[in-house]
């Protein structure tokens, strides 16, 4: 496959997958396509390069529906890569991360990957301790979707779909899938999700990008030095309950108050400050790995959707704020990190070296008598959007 150019594209960029651009403002947007190596299989996969006329850009590929790269500026407008991720596909395939991947049909975990659904059992695989994660041993990031690069309204967008079989990893209803990842000119990434069945099944899709706003530099790619770190950013999330569980991350509640937590985040506080207190549930989770039920009441932003969170690096001035129609939030602080993990560009990152703000329904919620219905059946649409937004501080 020879790379090619699907919309213009800017004079002297780059489209190496590891690649962070020195982007251009005022480029010309525009979708490149390019090769992205191949599966054990032989089957090829692509690199498809969103650039905003900012010269802002999103390199995703159609493994996996991965978000490769995703550029922002800091406040002195010098651009650099903000999520954790591989160069190669043989790379995402031996790692147990999900950097950068759609997860699905359900993201996050089902206790004992079974549930009961119209009467009629389903048993998923065990796949994280004796719990389902993620849409099981090969999820929605473990296989080819089909991709359509197109432009609209001056934004370059990527639409991603798949089919997953009835019967896939256990799920009942062959489910058609399409996601879409729109660039937006205002320095947004609008994830839109939508799915229909032929039969009752779960779905809770999410993204999994780690986020870290910071400026990586020759320092953090040292296999002798410390790697980057998220615990100064920071953060705040509009929630007044976060979802207890137990030692293996299952509910026990369906919410419980934030107030005099260390899950309290309604007031911006460094991820960091509280992370390691004595506390069961954070104990359990290693830092954060919990379940934010979003306030009914919220401010709007963009297309509309309430806002979920905000986050600031303070030394970059990054900023990214979360905007959602799902119910709920999954902050996890990259506490399973290994160092050293080996990513783009032979960085090593490590413990708690990215963040992940994962929309979503709330875990195990087939289970869950109560929580809101994550059951899509014939005849319904799934169909949810997020909004991240990437800014700065002065």
């Amino acid at each position: 496959m020879q790379a090619h150019t699907f919309f213009s594209d800017p004079p002297g960029s780059t489209s190496e997958p590891g690649a962070t651009p020195g982007a251009t403002p005022g480029a010309t947007s525009g979708v490149e396509t390019a090769p992205f190596g191949t599966l054990p299989d032989g089957t090829a996969v692509s690199l498809y390069t969103l650039r905003n006329v900012n010269g802002m850009t999103l390199r995703a590929t159609n493994f996996g529906a991965i978000i490769v790269s995703l550029t922002a500026p800091d406040r002195a407008g010098t651009f650099a890569d903000v999520v954790f991720g591989h160069d190669a596909p043989a790379d995402y395939l031996a790692s147990a991360c999900y950097f950068g991947a759609i997860v699905g049909r359900y993201g996050n975990r089902i206790a004992l990957g079974s549930f009961t659904l119209d009467g009629r059992s389903y048993q998923l695989a065990t796949n994280n301790g004796p719990n389902h994660l993620h849409g099981g041993i090969k999820g929605f990031d473990k296989v080819v979707w089909t991709a359509e690069p197109k432009m609209e309204n001056g934004a370059p967008m990527l639409v991603l779909r798949y089919t997953s079989p009835h019967g896939e990893e256990g799920y009942p209803g062959t489910l058609q899938v399409e996601a879409t990842y729109t660039l937006t000119n205002d320095n947004t990434l609008e994830l839109h999700y939508t799915a229909t069945t032929d039969r009752a099944t779960p779905v809770n899709l999410t993204q999994h990008s780690y986020f870290n706003l910071s400026t990586p530099s020759a320092t953090f790619i040292t296999q002798d030095t410390a790697p980057r770190s998220i615990l100064d950013h920071v953060l705040r999330i509009n929630a007044d309950h976060y979802v207890p569980t137990d030692s293996t991350s299952i509910p026990t509640a369906l919410g419980a108050s934030v107030d005099g937590t260390p899950f309290d985040f309604r007031t911006p506080t460094a991820i960091g400050a509280r992370i390691d207190v004595e506390n069961e549930q954070v104990q359990f989770g290693r830092g954060y790995d919990h379940h934010f039920v979003l306030s009914s009441s919220l401010p709007t932003g963009p297309l509309g959707l309430p806002h979920a969170a905000h986050v600031t690096e303070p030394v970059s001035g990054r900023t990214l704020d979360v905007y959602t129609s799902e119910p709920g939030l999954q902050f996890y602080s990259g506490n399973f990190l290994q160092y050293p993990t080996v990513g783009k560009n032979g960085e090593r990152y490590g413990h708690r070296g990215a963040f992940c703000l994962e929309t979503q329904h709330m875990p195990d919620s087939p289970n869950q008598s109560g929580a809101p219905s994550v059951i899509v059946r014939p005849g319904d649409r799934y169909d949810t959007r997020t909004v991240y937004a990437f800014g700065t501080t002065a």
